[in-house]
């Protein structure tokens, strides 16, 4: 499996450090739009081959940038890919390409708040929990059906910052645990109260 991600690549670590013994999956590649993204170093550190293709020579051309992304993929010849922090939006051709095959993680329970500013939207809305959500990739932004779900109550006097770190805890248990079923064939839901 490939894992793409933009940032220090938290979720990426935990995701390579599950794949061992009896995993049916193994990565093979960590991308990144970003080529100083701390999270291929530490892929690196972890025995796997890294690439990267900065978005900033596309300015204005996603075509072209998904284009250069899909030549180390294709070197690579993944089965799975995992979006980790990937902070670029796919175009729906691209994600046709990997349709069934490309999971995500988004910081949020969705349907609920889809996109970006999620910890402080459920703060704001004074909502009870939050939470985080794996989910096969389709052409609609956070969308998809769910692989996983882990829950995390706000606690009076939250902050975004400080439900973040506690919602990157459930993500780190969470994603592992999904990819696992998910390589060996099995879509039925993860959910962790």
């Amino acid at each position: 499996m490939a894992i793409l991600l933009s940032g220090g690549g938290s979720n990426m670590v935990r995701l390579i450090e599950s794949m061992t013994g009896d995993h049916p999956a193994r990565p093979v590649l960590v991308l990144s739009n970003d080529p100083d993204a701390g999270g291929l170093a530490k892929a690196r550190a972890l025995g796997v081959e890294t690439a990267a293709i900065s978005h900033k020579a596309f300015k204005g051309d996603r075509p072209g940038f998904e284009a250069a992304l899909s030549v180390p993929l294709a070197a690579a010849r993944p089965d799975i890919i995992c979006l980790a922090g990937f902070m670029r939006v796919l175009t729906a051709d691209f994600v046709r390409q990997w349709q069934g095959r490309m999971l995500n993680i988004h910081p949020s329970l969705l349907p609920k708040y889809r996109g970006l500013n999620t910890h402080a939207r459920a703060i704001e809305a004074g909502d009870a929990e939050a939470g985080c959500t794996v989910h096969e990739v389709t052409a609609e932004l956070d969308d998809g059906p769910i692989l996983g779900q882990a829950r995390v109550p706000i606690q009076p006097g939250d902050s975004a910052e400080s439900l973040a770190a506690r919602v990157l805890a459930q993500e780190h248990c969470l994603y592992p645990a999904v990819l696992r079923r998910f390589a060996a064939g099995d879509r039925r839901p993860i959910l962790l109260p």
